[in-house]
């Protein structure tokens, strides 16, 4: 419902409605017609209001941008998971029958670390070796917890027995939920890179290469790849958020490239 104000009633503030958010993560988009839209220039719409200054897309906090090149309407946020803002804006224009990068079954599956590597395995993605379990851990490794509230983004690496047992505590709230190992390779390393459309700063080919691949797949465009390294070899542990201050200054300046079409998607 639009509401439109009365021109002959004084203004003195803004008014906050709050968001409705539905419980219902996915629906099926078969049998739904496409609305009509009228054709939209490429532009980059930010959701942070009225008041909001439109020469310079600022990266604050919890804010996420609407890129529109063409029919497709690219997401760029911190975090896409599920009740989130950004991920309910997807799944509207879902609904509303519009294109829209990323899908909303793309960022969920990428918030569940079993189900993200399994994805990328079946793509060909060099992904790292995992298990779930209750109690086991291979050492050394990595863990991530497996419930509702678990997020990518906390994810624990454990080199003796202390270390593994004091992680599963915290990963599966003493035991209520199960969680994900990764055994590290001897000698292997653990990395992060921050893939903007699937580019990244790093200098080294092997991460690079690994953005590219999984950004075709999950077409997310802000992600923070976790990554084992071992020899020349990269797989990906996991799909991580994306804080917008954590961006160096070299991401940063490809992300304002993509968002005032000096790159090309």
């Amino acid at each position: 419902m639009n509401l439109i104000p009365d021109p002959a009633v004084p203004r003195t503030g803004a008014a906050t409605i709050p968001a409705l958010h539905s419980c219902v993560p996915r629906l099926p988009m078969d049998g739904i017609p496409a609305r009509a839209y009228p054709e939209i220039p490429a532009q980059v719409r930010k959701n942070t209001g009225p008041g909001a200054a439109r020469h310079e897309p600022a990266l604050t906090r919890d804010t996420f941008l609407e890129l529109r090149q063409g029919d497709i309407n690219h997401i760029i946020s911190e975090s896409y998971a599920y009740k989130t803002e950004a991920y309910y804006t997807i799944l509207r224009h879902e609904l509303d029958g519009m294109g829209v990068m990323p899908a909303s079954s793309a960022v969920l599956d990428a918030s569940v670390v079993p189900l993200c590597l399994e994805r990328a395995r079946l793509a060909k993605i060099p992904v790292c070796d995992w298990g779930i379990s209750q109690g086991y851990v291979p050492l050394p490794s990595i863990l991530y917890g497996l419930n509702y509230f678990a997020s990518t983004a906390d994810y624990c690496v454990v080199h003796d027995d202390t270390q593994a047992k004091e992680a599963v505590r915290h990963l599966t709230n003493c035991g209520k939920y199960p969680f994900c190992y990764q055994k590290i390779p001897a000698g292997a390393t653990i990395s992060t890179c921050i893939s903007v459309f699937g580019k990244t700063s790093s200098p080294c080919d092997g991460a690079e290469q690994l953005a590219r691949q999984v950004y075709e797949l999950f077409e997310i465009p802000l992600v923070t790849l976790v990554m084992v390294a071992d020899g020349d070899t990269y797989r990906l542990s996991s799909l991580a958020p994306t804080r917008y201050c954590r961006m160096s200054p070299a991401e940063r300046s490809l992300l304002m490239a993509y968002l005032h079409h000096q790159e090309f998607l």
